[in-house]
């Protein structure tokens, strides 16, 4: 189903099979793409929208300017385009994925004095991925992580950049290894940062409580999560965790892109009972309300496409 995929480049639409790029570019050999992932649901009368399409743009390019990076069009390009890549593959419901790079072959560490490509893709899980799995009912497993959060002395933590994805990817292989499926990382100073690629939240005593900004990539399912709790009268707190107390947390759950909001059932080896908990079904329930369509308060985080 991939060949048959549009793909957007540089203001025109290429074969699937065409979005190739040499194996010598900068962004291959030195990890300096940026990227977005969105999310496309079907939103009943609505039809097909993607979900906060305003905050990842501007995301993208906070992370172009954090990196130093120039993008070779404006935000309302770039917004229009991801709208117009999910109308010429037809897609319902699924992801795009917003990638840009460097082209050019280059043996240097500074990258080329050239803006960015631009590249968006889009698909369908179920056509093209044969389906993704998302445990809601039954929660999922996570591991501390030996490995610790990028310190944002090092590199700028905010920035959706290709080279800070290694960090998270060997905290998941650890956590595979052990026989996890997820993972939790700590920061440089030994409190809860977020998971491998997703953020991460406990509830102690009805209160949501997650990591402080400054050492976590500035999600927005996180964002969205916690205005969506503060709708609903629940108590948000963000603030240094020890790794102690998502111990003995009442629920954890993961957010993300994809799978939105995720229970964990057992931390390290501890099982926890009533998966999910009362706070994070009220979470998923309402962000299931927006996602379809039915929710008026939030209906501006939906882009018709």
């Amino acid at each position: 189903m991939f060949e048959e995929r549009l793909v957007y480049r540089n203001g025109e639409f290429i074969k699937w099979n065409d979005a190739q790029v040499h194996l010598m570019s900068h962004s291959l050999g030195r990890g300096t793409a940026i990227f977005e992932v969105l999310s496309v649901h079907d939103a009943g009368t609505r039809g097909p929208s993607v979900y906060r399409l305003d905050r990842h743009v501007d995301r993208l390019f906070r992370t172009a300017e954090l990196l130093k990076m120039e993008l070779p069009m404006g935000k309302e390009e770039v917004f229009e385009a991801c709208l117009e890549s999910v109308r010429k593959n037809g897609v319902r419901k699924g992801f795009i994925k917003l990638i840009c790079y460097y082209p050019q072959v280059a043996f240097e560490i500074l990258p080329p004095k050239a803006p960015l490509d631009v590249t968006i893709f889009v698909v369908d899980p179920e056509a093209d991925l044969g389906g993704m799995s998302f445990p809601f009912e039954t929660g999922t497993t996570a591991c501390f992580s030996s490995w610790r959060k990028l310190d944002p002395q090092t590199v700028p933590v905010e920035a959706k950049a290709a080279a800070n994805y290694l960090n998270g990817m060997m905290a998941r292989v650890e956590a595979r290894g052990r026989g996890y499926e997820n993972v939790i990382m700590l920061d440089t100073q030994g409190f809860v940062a977020e998971g491998g690629t997703e953020s991460v939240f406990m509830v102690e005593n009805g209160r949501l409580m997650t990591a402080c900004p400054g050492t976590v990539l500035l999600s927005i399912t996180r964002g969205s999560l916690l205005e969506i709790a503060k709708a609903m009268g629940i108590e948000t707190v963000e603030c240094r965790l020890s790794r102690e107390r998502f111990l003995a947390a009442d629920e954890i759950l993961f957010a993300g892109t994809p799978d939105k909001v995720l229970p964990v059932r057992k931390i390290e080896d501890r099982e926890i009972q009533g998966v999910p908990g009362p706070v994070t079904q009220r979470l998923s329930g309402f962000m299931e309300e927006i996602l379809s369509g039915a929710n008026e308060q939030f209906s501006n985080w939906l882009f018709p496409v």
